[in-house]
């Protein structure tokens, strides 16, 4: 018998699943995060080892049992990056057959339907769509730096935006309250904090506006509507490159952000059904990480096709 390591690795967490060649789950696990522009590769490729030697433990398995392993790792984009990533991982698992790749590739795949579009709002956001295997159009997914819009992050360091402003105005404001209680600090050392660890800090911040915002503040519900205009643009972008404004299709919706906050899903659903009538809404109808171990066991017979991200 032969078995298959499936991961989905996040700026929060990595989530692995061990898979026999029937397509039967032996095992899942989880991680730290192993986001490869966060935490860098090494750490990255630690984190998965991590989640995969845990999977196999409990099934009674050795990293010498798996004949594939395939990785999807948020910002994992740039080919140096996957292969030092996979140069760590050989050294765990010599015997298997690796494949790292954009955890927004996986995503896609995990609708299990074409043409499809997923929305992937966490740590960090994007948008890919496809119509064929192979023809996929993204909107998005820049990185913490360059711009994210719509994600955790960005939501975070749009909120400490506002509330420094409010700051300097000498104007009390709930955001600002809640952060420091929430970090035990000053308000002066949050943004030391923030400068230091702008991408450890910021998506820990957007858990108190998502709170804030099913309270009923104002502010804190038009920071999240924006994030949620924001990733409906996104999704109009890639529409519009497919060519699909006419065609009926499946959306998907991923990510903390949409399990983490009702008010900004209810936001995109609303937005969602006034500028693009034709997608249907849902969730993915399977874990990523499963997709992935699934897509690891169909290797095992057949070449496997990963369209770029």
């Amino acid at each position: 018998m032969r078995y298959v390591l499936g991961f989905d690795g996040g700026g929060t967490k990595t989530e692995c699943v061990l898979m026999d060649e029937t397509g039967a789950i032996l095992a899942r696990s989880r991680s730290g995060a192993s986001n490869a522009v966060n935490v860098g590769a090494e750490a990255s490729a630690a984190a998965l080892a991590e989640a995969g030697k845990e999977a196999l433990g409990s099934a009674a398995k050795s990293p010498f049992d798996v004949a594939c392993l395939l990785a999807g790792i948020s910002g994992a984009g740039e080919p140096s990056v996957r292969a030092e990533i996979q140069a760590h991982l050989k050294v765990v698992f010599p015997t298997a057959t690796l494949v790292v790749t954009s955890d927004l590739v996986l995503s896609l795949a995990a609708t299990a339907e074409i043409p499809s579009v997923v929305v992937i709002a966490g740590t960090g956001s994007a948008v890919l769509g496809r119509t064929s295997p192979l023809k996929v159009a993204r909107a998005g997914g820049f990185g913490p730096v360059i711009g994210d819009t719509g994600s955790a992050n960005d939501i975070g360091r749009t909120a400490v935006a506002r509330c420094f402003q409010k700051f300097l105005n000498k104007e009390t404001f709930l955001l600002t309250d809640e952060i420091c209680r929430t970090f035990h600090c000053t308000w002066p050392q949050f943004v030391d904090l923030a400068r230091q660890q702008p991408a450890v800090i910021f998506p820990k911040v957007f858990p108190i506006v998502a709170k804030a915002a099913e309270s009923g503040d104002f502010s804190a519900r038009a920071i999240l509507s924006m994030a949620a205009a924001n990733l409906i643009e996104q999704v109009r972008e890639v529409v519009g490159h497919l060519e699909l404004r006419n065609t009926n299709f499946f959306l998907a919706k991923t990510g903390g952000v949409f399990e983490g906050s009702p008010f900004l899903g209810e936001q995109f659903d609303l937005l969602l059904g006034q500028m693009v009538h034709n997608a249907r809404p849902g969730p993915l109808p399977r874990p990523v990480a499963e997709s992935a171990a699934m897509l690891a066991r169909d290797a095992l017979t057949s070449p496997l096709e990963i369209p770029e991200s």
